[in-house]
């Protein structure tokens, strides 16, 4: 596929960019506050939204899986970490808003599927939360507190299946590992 230049409309650094799992929309983060949705086809793009809420830079978005509708989560230097759910096409609201990190939120990953809608977010206060959604639209948050003490930079989870299982066997319980990095220069699994 040829290469496409895409205007994003921001007005200061994209800090990240996330597409959906559909290649369809393309999710941006920038130092000026805001989250981005562009569509992108071969070769077109259309602003679609302008998501604003946050009041600083935004490091990191996150698209869900589909099968929990059209949600996505941005962290931002703020400490806060909102869950922005899309109704009618292109508009889209602030689900939830996080506000468990006492300063910078730099990275967000959604587990895999398989886990539910959970999301797992990760502060230079040192904490790592896990915010997992009930049934009743209530948010559980688990906290791994000072798990990088001097800052963490980043969280990813693991598949949920161990490599070479069948996905969908239904013979092995789905895994749930999450790694973290930090500014000590260690990682934690």
């Amino acid at each position: 596929m040829p290469s496409q230049k895409i205007k994003t409309g921001h007005q200061d650094t994209v800090h990240d960019v996330a597409m959906d799992y559909y290649g369809k929309r393309v999710a941006t983060a920038s130092s000026d506050s805001t989250v981005k949705i562009i569509g992108v086809s071969n070769n077109a793009s259309q602003h679609l939204a302008t998501l604003t809420g946050h009041q600083g830079p935004v490091w990191q978005v996150a698209w869900a899986h589909p099968k929990f509708g059209s949600i996505l989560a941005s962290c931002s230097c703020d400490g806060r970490v909102i869950i922005w759910k899309e109704g009618n096409q292109n508009d889209w609201t602030q689900a939830h808003v996080f506000s468990d990190h006492k300063s910078s939120v730099n990275s967000i990953a959604w587990a895999p599927h398989e886990l539910g809608l959970c999301l797992a977010c990760g502060s230079s206060d040192g904490n790592i939360s896990v915010f997992t959604a009930r049934s009743d639209g209530a948010w559980d948050t688990t906290k791994i507190d000072q798990a990088h003490p001097v800052g963490v930079t980043s969280v990813s989870w693991a598949p949920s299946m161990a490599p070479g299982v069948l996905v969908g066997s239904g013979l092995l319980d789905p895994v749930q590992k999450l790694v973290s990095g930090g500014c000590e220069a260690v990682i934690i699994l």
